[in-house]
């Protein structure tokens, strides 16, 4: 590879901080510091593992922004999906910080901020492509890329310890749905001059070869809609995905076909790209789900949110027969026009199940491209910049080591590869890098209106619950001379039917009162000791019986 320029060598480092997004498939969000500047590239939520139960979104932990929130002077955006603008909401309500990014990126950010009244209070500014912004000691200038969203853009960050490239989610494609290739040109320009650091995705470095063209979807739409004249269609893919929603319109209309959009966050996306002139739709094709009823099935498409069997999601409702318009029959032709992110693939078998069951057909073959790049693409930006530093980010451990290897392989040393965590502290100079300190990090969960305040030990509460059920003992004790005055009385949820369980739930019960007639007997009047005693004697007692460990939970009442 060859060297980069050499960019004031004596001076201190360029430090790249990531917040999240190095352990997973979202959160993903980093900090770039120089002297007395930060910059923060992304913002993004991901979603609560299967054992976070009840919990609505997972946001970053941002105290090290906060304290040093003098420094931050702004958050640069690359695209519009949740998992890079999803806690733009929650980081703003406590940190006012600039947020800049392009238009439909922009778009989707500030129906965000009016969601959490938030709107007024931040600065906000559209940037174009090839433009820069100066902050504090960076110059930011975004570069066109292709995504699976419209206005996808990779950063380049000038700072005076170097360039560094920052790809944001990206693909290479030469023929988009709409707006212009990737600008292959500029990445080059850029790698010339000399560029420190790339910072990559890797969510697809695994695959080889390239990405197919979004617009290869098409012909295939096409295809499905001549060969299904006599059904109606209803598609299920990401509310984000303008350019696949696009398409759609564009097949219904070619075959005389009306489109409702199905989904609150399928409606809002369309709407906002319609307004920036980002989606284009012939006149009288769109209807709302009210006006179905006056069309022929064969002759109406519905585009609908669900397509990774979320419960509440439009497509789960209808397969469950609670969508209040909408009920799927034999003449029902319904397409998956996604993957299944890993982890979902139980859900969205589970709601083509039901789909089938109904009758209607299921097509989720050939009918969806990735909006990640693949090997090929990926050696041709590391050749394009040709970096010093490789720094493999956006994917799990699996798919940024996938990356590291393909660095290798074009012939940056293996000590200029960094394999990262969230919290580290990479300090970059053209002389050398390395591992300089942590950061705190960590994730904070939302729950409702809730922000952080549940944590481990209401989580492993909640999964006591859910894995073996509670069981309350209720007495009351007189406040004079601490005997039992009434009870104790067993109630039991989610441990065992109380009808079935007659003899247990006695025998449960006599052992309580021989408990407390030893805590009388020897004058033990501390409430903490005596429910210590019910829940130890009670734990034993029913693990003995069923090898079940239900929650315990004594309530003494004075009288």
């Amino acid at each position: 590879m060859k060297r980069t320029k050499k960019v004031n060598s004596e001076g201190p480092g360029l430090k790249v901080i990531p917040l999240g997004g190095l352990e997973q498939i979202g959160m993903n969000i980093t900090a770039f510091e120089y002297e007395d500047s930060i910059v923060v590239v992304d913002c993004g939520l991901s979603f609560p593992d299967d054992d976070m139960l009840g919990i609505d979104l997972v946001i970053p932990d941002v105290s090290y922004l906060r304290d040093n929130f003098d420094k931050v002077k702004g958050i640069v955006i690359t695209h519009g999906h949740e998992d890079h603008i999803g806690a733009l909401p929650y980081i703003l309500r406590e940190l006012n910080i600039p947020v800049y990014a392009t238009r439909l990126t922009m778009g989707l950010i500030e129906n965000k901020l009016k969601e959490h009244n938030l709107l007024r209070s931040t600065k906000r500014k559209v940037i174009k492509f090839g433009q820069s912004i100066n902050l504090g000691q960076f110059r930011i200038e975004f570069i066109k890329t292709n995504h699976s969203i419209v206005d996808a853009a990779a950063l380049a960050i000038y700072s005076p310890a170097g360039t560094v490239i920052h790809t944001g989610d990206f693909k290479v494609d030469y023929t988009p749905v709409f707006g212009d290739a990737i600008d292959l040109q500029r990445f080059a320009e850029i790698g010339r001059k000399g560029v420190l650091a790339l910072m990559c995705d890797s969510t697809n470095a695994e695959r080889p070869g390239f990405t197919q063209s979004e617009r290869t979807l098409g012909r295939i739409f096409d295809t499905i809609f001549h060969e299904h004249m006599n059904t109606r269609i209803i598609i299920a893919t990401f509310a984000s995905n303008v350019d696949r929603v696009q398409q759609i319109i564009n097949s219904a209309y070619k075959y005389g076909r009306k489109v409702v959009v199905e989904g609150r966050s399928m409606v809002n996306v369309i709407d906002i790209a319609t307004n920036l002139g980002c989606i284009n739709i012939p006149d009288n094709t769109l209807i709302s789900i009210d006006e179905l009823k006056n069309y022929p099935d064969e002759k109406t498409v519905i585009i609908t949110t669900g397509s990774q069997g979320e419960s509440m999601a439009a497509l789960s409702r209808m397969a469950g027969n609670v969508h209040r318009k909408i009920s799927i029959g034999p003449k029902d032709t319904i397409i998956f026009s996604s993957n299944p992110i890993p982890g979902n693939e139980k859900a969205v078998t589970k709601v083509i199940n039901e789909l089938e069951m109904k009758g209607a057909e299921v097509i989720f073959q050939d009918t969806h491209v990735s909006g990640h790049a693949c090997q090929e693409e990926i050696k041709l930006i590391y050749t394009l910049v040709q970096p010093k530093y490789a720094i493999p980010i956006h994917g799990e451990y699996k798919h940024r080591k996938a990356q590291a290897k393909l660095a290798m392989d074009l012939g940056i040393d293996k000590e200029n590869v960094f394999m990262i965590n969230s919290g580290d502290v990479l300090e970059l100079t053209e002389e050398k890098a390395q591992v300089t300190g942590r950061v705190p990090v960590g994730a904070i969960l939302v729950d409702g209106l809730g922000v952080g305040d549940v944590g481990n030990i209401v989580l492993r509460d909640r999964q006591h619950l859910a894995e073996d059920g509670i069981m309350i003992v209720v007495l009351a004790l007189d406040g004079a001379t601490g005997e039992l005055v009434s009870g104790p009385d067993l109630v039991s949820r989610g441990f065992v039917y109380v009808k079935e369980s007659d003899e247990l739930m006695f025998e449960a019960r006599e052992l309580m009162a021989h408990v407390m007639e030893g805590c009388v007997s020897r004058g033990c009047t501390d409430w903490g000791r005596i429910k210590t005693n019910i829940r130890d004697s009670l734990s034993e007692f029913i693990w003995k019986k069923t090898k079940r460990r239900p929650m315990i939970l004594p309530i003494i009442m004075e009288v």
